[in-house]
């Protein structure tokens, strides 16, 4: 994880469904590439692998796509 990109995303509200953060972060092209990446088990939520698209995201959450470490706090 030493060579992961980091980066932290502020939340004004929540929760935010996960392709949603994808997508503004530009992880992904759009919310359908979003979330193929989702449903092809390449995205993780705290750790573990994430297959739901519409997973909600909150304050605390790590998000691990494409070697990028998205923190997620309050903003």
């Amino acid at each position: 994880m030493a060579d992961m990109q980091k980066r932290t995303v502020l939340l004004s509200r929540e929760p935010v469904a996960l392709y949603k953060i994808l997508k503004f972060e530009n992880l992904a092209a759009s919310g359908g590439e979003a979330k193929h990446f989702i449903a092809r088990g390449l995205v993780q939520v705290n750790g573990s692998v994430e297959t739901r698209k519409q997973k909600k995201i909150r304050v605390g959450d790590e998000i691990v796509c494409n070697g990028v470490l998205l923190q997620i706090r309050p903003g």
